[in-house]
């Protein structure tokens, strides 16, 4: 799938979307944990990137923390906007994050490059130590398996990615991984976690 067309898939399915997984409420109680726990150890200004309709922004928002949102899919921000008018949200992607270099403190992409092709994914990531100043926090959440695959997700074909393999990629983009974990008390699929830091140069 082109990036234009995981973007409409998004934006034509973005009420539901919202309905069904768009709230804070909706998250898993061992993620909200784990990725409240990491957004109070950053400093400075955190992107959520892929935001949706906003619900991790306003929740990390809500804990006092600086943090921003920005989504491909303008009816995502529209939403967002609309929701927590407070908050600054953009038309963005992992791609071409809009902000300068080394002057974010964490970025959170949860479940946010899933529909990246895998040669795409570097780029991505390479993108995010662009702009994280040295010691900065990357909080990725993401599908994973025995191999590298895409699948049926339920907006569009996302990918699973075996957990030292995106790690490869993180460390390859600029980072020193300092944590993994993944988890299967959620039926039919197996979900994972990496949190990592930004090294002194990334390049």
């Amino acid at each position: 799938m082109s990036f234009e067309q995981v973007c409409a898939a998004y934006g034509a399915r973005a009420d539901d979307y919202i309905e069904a997984v768009g709230r804070i409420d909706h998250v898993a109680t061992a993620d909200l944990t784990a990725v409240t726990s990491w957004a109070r150890s950053i400093d400075g200004l955190i992107l959520d990137v892929g935001c949706g309709p906003g619900q991790w922004t306003a929740h990390l928002a809500g804990l006092g923390l600086d943090v921003a949102g920005l989504d491909p899919t303008p009816q995502f921000v529209d939403r967002a906007r609309a929701a927590h008018p407070g908050l600054t949200f953009w038309v963005g992607r992992a791609e071409q994050l809009g902000v300068v270099d080394s002057s974010v403190g964490g970025i959170l992409a949860w479940y946010s490059l899933i529909h990246l092709q895998p040669e795409l994914i570097g780029q991505a990531l390479t993108e995010c130590a662009r702009v994280l100043r040295p010691g900065g926090g990357l909080a990725l959440g993401f599908f994973t398996g025995a191999d590298l695959a895409p699948f049926d997700h339920a907006v569009t074909t996302a990918h699973f990615w075996p957990v030292d393999l995106l790690c490869a990629e993180v460390t390859a983009a600029g980072f020193v991984v300092t944590h993994t974990e993944s988890r299967t008390d959620r039926p039919g699929r197996t979900h994972a976690l990496i949190l990592a830091l930004r090294t002194d140069d990334p390049h």
